[in-house]
């Protein structure tokens, strides 16, 4: 039997014309920071039902928070709270604005530089601001746990950070918002929730079946809708289930007392913040490669995802774990997502700078037996090419 304690707070209003219980959701007598990415939250209008939801609150706004959040951006947002004396802090966006809303969460009640809060990955955290989202994309699932990543520009780092402080109080799901995002960002959300589900499962044998046939599950369902909704993005119904399956795959069931891995994130973090690379680009690179250099500590578990994922039960088990392999590859190419440093003209000069970067800040033990040294890592990157 596992051992283990799952808290989760957070409370999701999913469904159609639901940003409208903004007026219920968030205190009356709050003055809200309201943060957002680029234009196309105005542009669609959901900003507009936001601040009608929110009337008659003092209401401030803080928009330009980028696709891989920047901690120098966010200390303008950190200012205006500290400024205006704001109390509750509002995302409107995908998991990157959501993120850089838990770090300013965070970083505004902070005694101290909050770079702090990245370089002790979120221990230093001792209070927050409350925080809610509105989801306008799936992908992360940083509507649902506590957990965000932000890069640090002037060094050139993409650090994650966690606090049970950092759950949101609140998340309004409507997959109707989701209907504008742009191709690339909705295959770029199918990877990265397939993949976060992957990092929880493609580990060690566990006792833990319940877990097991949910991620299972959750990875052939991703699978099945990712063509679906690149082909017809008006189809509410494949939305809506791409949506709660990005949320589910990192709001800790899957995870729940079972072992993890995040080496492919790991090591993917520094091609973002050195290459300005899609987070979800980079999974669909390291993840193949990740588990062809792994493939003997990760023996028993590609057995049975190459069985009960993708059907593969012919042939002897290394044939058998090669399918599996080239099928997730193939998966993610058929996204849209090329899965080699090649197709973004990177090579050795790329493997040196991502493996400098991780020992640069410590980060010299990955993976679920911590046996992913620099070493491996290397090895890894040098079979992405």
């Amino acid at each position: 039997m596992l051992n283990f304690t799952y808290y989760n707070p957070t409370r999701i209003v999913f469904g159609r014309d639901t940003i409208g219980q903004l007026s219920e959701l968030v205190p009356a007598e709050a003055r809200v920071l309201l943060l957002y990415g680029g234009q196309s939250a105005e542009k669609t209008g959901t900003l507009a039902e936001v601040r009608a939801a929110l009337a008659p609150r003092t209401v401030l706004e803080f928009g330009g928070i980028e696709p891989n959040p920047h901690f120098e951006t966010l200390m303008g947002a950190v200012a205006k709270v500290r400024e205006h004396r704001l109390d509750f802090l509002l995302a409107v966006g995908g998991g990157s604005v959501v993120d850089g809303t838990k770090f300013v969460a965070a970083a505004s009640c902070f005694d101290g530089d909050p770079v702090q809060i990245l370089k002790t990955r979120g221990a230093a955290i001792t209070q927050a601001l409350p925080l809610g989202a509105v989801l306008t994309l799936a992908a992360t699932g940083s509507e649902m746990n506590p957990t965000g990543v932000v890069t640090h520009v002037a060094s050139q780092t993409k650090l994650p950070f966690r606090n049970p402080l950092l759950f949101p109080r609140f998340s309004i799901l409507d997959p109707v918002k989701t209907f504008t995002v742009p191709p690339r960002q909705v295959a770029n959300g199918v990877v990265d929730a397939f993949v976060h589900v992957a990092e929880q499962y493609l580990t060690v044998p566990d006792a833990a079946p319940v877990q097991e046939r949910m991620a299972e599950g959750l990875m052939q369902t991703l699978v099945e809708l990712g063509p679906q909704v690149r082909a017809n993005p008006q189809d509410y119904d494949a939305r809506a289930s791409l949506m709660w399956a990005a949320t589910m795959a990192l709001n800790g069931v899957v995870g729940a007392g079972v072992t993890h891995d995040w080496s492919t994130h790991g090591i993917g973090h520094p091609l973002t913040a050195l290459y300005d690379m899609d987070h979800a680009r980079t999974l669909a690179i390291l993840l193949p490669a990740n588990l062809i250099v792994r493939r003997g500590v990760k023996r028993a578990k590609l057995l049975q995802y190459a069985e009960r994922v993708w059907g593969v039960r012919d042939g002897d088990e290394e044939a058998r774990i090669d399918q599996a392999i080239e099928r997730t590859r193939a998966f993610f190419e058929e996204m849209g997502l090329p899965t080699r440093l090649s197709a973004y003209g990177l090579g050795d000069e790329a493997i040196d700078a991502v493996v400098g970067q991780l020992e640069k800040n410590g980060i010299t033990r990955l993976g679920e037996r911590g046996e992913v040294t620099p070493a491996v890592m290397r090895q890894i990157l040098q079979a992405a090419r």
